[in-house]
């Protein structure tokens, strides 16, 4: 499993996840991995929604293939 060394972290940011840590009834590091592996859920929470939302979009309609038009462009010269 990783490490990650954190730097320069403000003292407020400090204090809000130990403060979070002590109400949840975790240690500091325990709250750092929970709030981590939560904003990464929601990250691909997020990811998936504007994908779907894009291919929504999209349906049905036909994209044209780039690499022909590139192709065709470079052979007429």
């Amino acid at each position: 499993m990783a490490n990650v060394l954190i730097r320069n972290l403000d003292d407020s940011v400090l204090r809000q996840l130990k403060a979070a840590a002590k109400a949840h009834g975790r240690s500091l590091q325990a709250e750092i991995h929970e709030v981590l592996r939560t904003a990464g859920a929601r990250r691909v929470a997020e990811t998936r929604r504007l994908s779907a939302q894009w291919l929504r979009r999209l349906g049905g309609s036909r994209q044209t293939d780039s690499a022909a038009l590139i192709r065709e462009d470079r052979d007429t010269r």
